[in-house]
């Protein structure tokens, strides 16, 4: 099981939502519920300006496991803040079978 910062070790029961894709994380959002989704929202956003004051002082040169899965899971946080914010569903609204398909991504 992924391990997060000591300081955010309340976060682990979503280590489900450390995720390291964006494709990975689009499909964990449409596969869940709005309940979990707003649970998820719910804990992760009250940790985010903690979490990002944090992550200012992290070097990505060498970074751990546990501030690279810190930093998963508030990406995850931002591919799920729409559906939660907004649309009330995992779903754009009126976008029929589509999809996200990245075919390059970031490294951090």
């Amino acid at each position: 099981m992924p391990t997060l910062p000591a300081q955010f070790e309340d976060l682990e029961p979503f280590a489900e939502w450390i995720l390291p894709s964006e494709g990975d994380r689009y499909a964990k959002r449409i596969a869940s519920t709005m309940d979990e989704l707003q649970a998820f929202y719910d804990a992760a956003f009250a940790k985010l300006e903690d979490g990002t004051a944090y992550l200012k002082d992290v070097s990505l040169d060498g970074i751990s496991d546990e501030d690279r899965n810190l930093l998963w899971l508030f990406a995850s946080l931002v591919t799920v803040s729409f559906p939660v914010e907004v649309w009330r569903q995992p779903r754009v609204p009126d976008s029929g079978a589509s999809s996200v398909d990245v075919t390059a991504e970031p490294v951090p």
